[in-house]
């Protein structure tokens, strides 16, 4: 079975790799505008890194960067092909090269690395793992869509289950070709990525599923109460397999595993660690199925990295204490202290934190009463959500560009509505900084229609005389948005 416990070992490491390669392509096409993008999981400092490299002239580009086991995984794709990843297995204190060659439809014609990895391995996980979460059955003669919002939470999570067995067995379990490595973190990438999206939250879910299955968008079904025993379910993840720190969602789970209001855990704050362990295992052994493991340590790690990723607050003197006396002089303490040194520098240039109030504004009123608090500046709008990957990825991306703003006329301004949980958004506004915003559902409607605006994120640039100068959607990156706001301080 590919969900079962791996038995090797893997290191955990402070260390740094460097990846080098050329992007071959048709004669003709213009190697200047090539980007690469390179995600580097980082799974004790509970993030993953994205890193965007320019190629030459040539096609060649070059990377060094932080790893934090002795072979760490990397996902890697080009501007020429943006939706074809690659996944790449670099080792600490060690390089990689790869060659990418395209043919004239721009699809990848042929991968070349060294050192040797399983070129399937390296093509085919990320397509087989997007196959597994996009898939569709076929829908028989008088299909109905099933109803779980009046079932037992046991019905649910058996059908989960279920959904994840058919999955693996159509994609993954019976290719020959797949190593035995790489089919076993496909299938906790996927059991993963199902939970976090479907399970956690049970009543945002069973919400969907009234909706979807009775197609009444007014009404809202009675949904039953949960208690910790619902996560019964992380019984079946194994979490102490060491696999878990080479798949993409890990640090996801992790933060709703550290965040989840019913299993209550505790903010590990300036507790002693092994206290705080004592405490969280309490809440956690019988639900995961062990109370002893190197899981209970990459969590405590992962309550340090919250703080240090969510509220760009380093660390304190009282925690770097207790992780010098709990990993002594160990490779969990390098990664912590080499991230908080990292956020020390983030944390000089952000902009301290304002929340204002203007729900009783008329949504016609709302960007005329934003723009004219910041007379005579720059105002760059942000319009974003709690739950929006790409929102969240762009907000981080332009963390230390932004900085480069301090003390220039320009004032930054976040706005966000009922859609992001008011707990959750006032947790992630706390790493964010500058102006927010909480719209009521009637304002950020009227907002998105004014501007015609079909998805988030979305950006708003209004000039010095409060003037509207640009807007758009997606974020084009940290060097045209500085190029942009760098116009209107001239």
């Amino acid at each position: 079975m590919t969900t079962d416990i791996n038995t090797d070992t893997t290191t955990i490491v402070a260390g740094a790799s460097k990846i080098t390669g050329r992007i071959i392509t048709p004669d003709g096409h213009n190697k200047d505008n090539i980007n690469v993008t390179i995600t580097v999981l980082h799974p004790i400092s509970g993030e993953n890194v994205r890193h965007k490299v320019v190629a030459d002239q040539s096609g060649k580009f070059s990377l060094d960067f932080d790893v934090e086991t002795e072979t760490s995984s990397l996902g890697l794709y080009t501007s020429v092909s943006p939706y074809k990843t690659l996944i790449i297995t670099p080792t600490t204190n060690d390089s990689t090269h790869i060659d990418i060659t395209y043919d004239s439809d721009f699809n990848i014609k042929n991968v070349d690395v060294t050192p040797a990895m399983n070129k399937y391995d390296m093509r085919q996980s990320m397509e087989v793992l997007n196959k597994m979460i996009n898939y569709r059955p076929n829908k028989p003669p008088g299909w109905v869509y099933p109803r779980l919002y009046d079932k037992t939470t046991d019905e649910f999570l058996d059908k989960v289950r279920s959904t994840v067995s058919e999955r693996l067995a159509l994609f993954v379990d019976n290719d020959k070709i797949f190593s035995k490595e790489f089919k076993g973190i496909i299938a906790k990438d996927y059991r993963l990525f199902l939970y976090t999206g479907h399970v956690f939250d049970y009543e945002a879910e069973m919400k969907r599923n009234y909706r979807n299955a009775t197609q009444d968008r007014v009404g809202m079904p009675e949904i039953q109460s949960i208690d910790r025993s619902y996560f019964r379910f992380l019984k079946d993840f194994k979490l102490n397999d060491p696999q878990y720190l080479h798949t993409f969602t890990f640090p996801e789970f992790q933060n709703l595993i550290l965040q989840n209001e019913v299993l209550g855990l505790p903010t590990i704050g300036e507790s002693d660690i092994s206290s705080w362990l004592a405490t969280v295992k309490a809440i956690l052994a019988d639900l995961v199925g062990f109370d002893e493991g190197p899981y209970y340590d990459i969590l405590a790690a992962n309550a340090y990295a919250h703080q240090l990723n969510e509220e760009i607050k380093p660390l304190t003197d009282k925690q770097k204490e207790h992780i010098e006396q709990y990993w002594k002089n160990g490779e969990i303490a390098k990664i912590l202290f080499r991230k908080n040194q990292q956020i020390i520098e983030l944390d000089k240039v952000k902009s301290p934190l304002v929340v204002n109030d203007i729900s009783s504004v008329p949504e016609d009123k709302v960007m005329e009463t934003i723009v004219s608090k910041y007379k005579d500046k720059v105002v760059f709008i942000d319009l974003w959500a709690t739950w929006c990957a790409p929102c969240l990825e762009a907000i981080k991306q332009f963390r230390g560009t932004k900085g480069d703003f301090r003390d220039k006329d320009v004032v930054f301004v976040y706005l966000t509505n009922g859609s992001s949980p008011q707990k959750l958004w006032e947790e992630k506004i706390k790493g964010i900084g500058d102006e927010h915003y909480y719209l009521t559902d009637a304002q950020w409607g009227y907002m998105m229609d004014y501007f015609e605006f079909q998805y988030i994120p979305s950006y708003l640039l209004y000039n010095k005389e409060g003037l509207l100068v640009n807007k758009f959607s997606e974020f084009p990156g940290n060097d045209v948005v500085k190029e942009m706001i760098d116009v209107q301080l001239k």
